[in-house]
């Protein structure tokens, strides 16, 4: 089984809480001594893991870049769902999944992992061809979602946006010229949103693919959000949305 590798005290301190076992190696740069390091190598103690000592040279060529903390950690990989049908098959609440189409930048498909598993989204979704994937810069940026959040690259954004659409989610798609809002859309059901890449937004099959298009009211002279921005707004809608839905019917 080939490791992936993590770093930074987010993404490492997550795997440490979630799945201490699937570490294999941990190396962190003794030469810092504050309160934060003391915090993390006492989580690591605590989870029975020996601490490789490493210089800031050595774990700057482990992760390629200077912004690991200190902290660097080879890991076997979690094992995850592979399909949407899979993720649907064992959802018991009211499915929300996020499709990104064409999101290439890693730092923003690291903080929507982040916003996503704050919303509870049940799947993050996006094609195989025009995506990042969880790259070790997503990991640590996603400050530990990028283990506890599905995400899956699928063959074929259209067909899988018809494939949801016989299972029964409504799809909503994010575009600037949508006569819908966002507050339109009825997000409480079993939705999939999907949002397209800043600038070039969604492929034409892919929004065609949608039920509904909606855009987010802007108020100022900036006529558009970074994608991991939309998304977080987005969701966040939906959560209000199933939130005041759950507490009409005396569920929350």
């Amino acid at each position: 089984m080939s490791l992936k590798l993590l770093y930074g005290f987010h993404a490492v301190g997550a795997r440490l809480r979630a799945a201490s076992d699937s570490v294999r190696e941990l190396l962190v740069d003794t030469s810092r001594h504050d309160a934060r390091m003391q915090q993390f190598l006492a989580r690591a103690q605590d989870a029975g893991l020996a601490v490789i000592a490493a210089d800031g040279a050595r774990l700057d060529a482990l992760a390629g870049t200077h912004r690991h903390q200190g902290v660097v950690a080879r890991v076997e990989p979690l094992d995850k769902m592979s399909t949407l049908d899979a993720v649907l098959d064992a959802t018991a609440d009211t499915p929300l999944l996020l499709g990104l189409d064409g999101v290439t930048d890693p730092h923003n498909l690291g903080a929507i992992l982040r916003t996503a598993d704050c919303a509870g989204v049940h799947a993050v979704f996006a094609p195989k061809d025009r995506a990042v994937g969880l790259t070790p810069t997503v990991a640590k940026v996603a400050s530990g979602a990028a283990d506890t959040v599905q995400y899956i690259m699928v063959t074929n954004m259209a067909r899988t946006l018809a494939a949801l659409r016989e299972r029964g989610l409504w799809v909503v798609g994010t575009a600037g010229e949508a006569t819908d809002t966002l507050f339109d859309a009825k997000l409480a059901e079993p939705t999939a949103l999907v949002l397209g890449a800043e600038g070039s937004g969604m492929r034409r099959l892919v929004r065609e693919g949608c039920d509904q298009l909606v855009h987010i009211p802007m108020q100022g002279s900036v006529d558009s959000l970074n994608v991991s921005v939309a998304a977080g707004v987005c969701l966040f809608e939906a959560v209000r949305q199933r939130c005041c839905l759950a507490a009409a019917s005396g569920k929350l």
